[in-house]
Formats: C-alpha cells, structure tokens, sequence
C-alpha cells in the first residue's frame, strides 16, 4: 500500500522550518524536512478507516507498520533536534492511535468522544437492574472484613461463599453488557454505510451513541465491583 503525502493531518498549514506552505503534506516540498501531526486528528481518517467500530485490523496494523517507518527516530538520526524532536512526536501520537483503534473498549470510546463530544473519562455508574444486588455485595463485603479483623473463620467463610456468588452475577452482567455492546457496534456500522443528512438516521445514531456510552458507564461500575471482589478474594 503505497503512502501518499497527503493522508494526515498537520498542526499548522506552514513549515516551521522554511515557512512555505505545506498544504497539508507531512513533510515540507521545500526544505524536505518533517511536518509535526496534529494531536488532535481523528485516528480513522490518520489509518485510512472508516468511522465504524467493527474494523478491519490487519489493515489498521500494515498501515501502522507503514506509518511508524516513516516517522521512526532511528531515521531522523543526525538531523536537526527540532526533526528529532518531531519524529519523536509524530511516533508517540502514531502509537496512542493505534493502542485505541486495535482495543474494541478504546475504539468505541474515542468514537464517542469524536461525535458526541464526550468526556476522555466515562463514569461508573451502577447497573439498575443490580441495584440490591449490589446493596447485599456491599452487606457481605463488610461482614468479610469484620469477621477476617476479628479472625472469626465460620463468618469468614460464609462471607467468602456469599461474595464468590456476587462475583459470578457481576460477571454474568459483564458478559451481558459487552453483547449488547456488540450488537451496537454492529447497529452502528450500518448507520455510517447510510448517507447522510438523513433526519431519521441521525436520530437513530444519537439513540445508539447514548446507549452506547451508558452501557459503557455500567461496565466501568461493574468491572470496578470485580477488581474489588477479586482483591478481597484472592
């Protein structure tokens, strides 16, 4: 797959070096030297993919390999320190990029701050579906730590029966959360195949980003329920 000079956007329109205009190009018609990428580009447009979640990533790998290649600091040694310094940037951006669209978690989340200007950080918030649940959980969590302080064995391990139990529903509804997920991912990629300006398939895409980032805030809770059941159990 050859690599055209136009596929990524810049930081600025004009080479910091000679000043001439770059028109997008990551590296200066002029004085050939390296062009600084934007922080803030979108990581589908940067790897040649479309906005959709389910992807493609043989393809996001080769063209990361490809990618990394041109801007990797062994090349740039000898040069300038503002070229090392650049090709240093430009690598450390190309790999943050890459980390978040290869992870399914990392790519829905960066997909939602991209169109509905979410957060960086999505809270927790707990499942209402597990809201007793969640009650008892905490119930037998303390009975746990008060029967392990008074080295009470029988209340122990009748905490530890009762909270391994708890660990089991947390882990039926992570299970039930990332299907859902899944089936949104696959919602969506059908939405973006549609044209758009379409009023109805806006909608529907505002609907499908909301669950989205409300199913995500319910795992967030869940999976910080487990780490906390796993310390306590281990």
């Amino acid at each position: 797959m050859e690599i055209t000079k136009k596929e990524l956007p810049l930081a600025r329109s004009m080479c910091w070096h000679c000043q001439s205009d770059i028109g997008g190009e990551y590296f200066c018609n002029q004085c050939v030297k390296v062009q600084p990428l934007s922080k803030d580009m979108d990581y589908f447009t940067c790897f040649g993919l479309p906005r959709k979640l389910n992807i493609d990533t043989a393809r996001l790998e080769t063209k990361f390999y490809e990618l990394s290649r041109v801007f990797h600091p062994d090349f740039f040694e000898g040069k300038s320190e503002m070229e090392r310094a650049v090709s240093l940037a430009n690598s450390a951006i190309l790999n943050q990029a890459y980390r978040t669209l290869k992870d399914p978690l990392q790519r829905v989340e960066y997909l939602l701050r991209l169109e509905a200007g979410a957060a960086k950080d999505i809270p927790g918030k707990a499942p209402a579906d597990l809201f007793e649940a969640i009650l008892e959980m905490q119930e037998h969590l303390e009975a746990f730590h008060a029967a392990t302080a008074e080295n009470d064995a029988k209340t122990l391990a009748r905490a530890g029966e009762l909270l391994r139990g708890a660990r089991k529903t947390l882990e039926a509804k992570r299970a039930a959360l990332e299907n859902r997920l899944a089936e949104l991912f696959q919602i969506w990629d059908k939405l973006v195949e549609k044209p758009p300006h379409d009023q109805t398939q806006t909608a529907t895409k505002e609907r499908t980003l909301k669950e989205m980032r409300d199913l995500l805030s319910e795992r967030s809770y869940v999976m910080n329920m487990l780490q906390n059941l796993n310390e306590v159990l281990a």
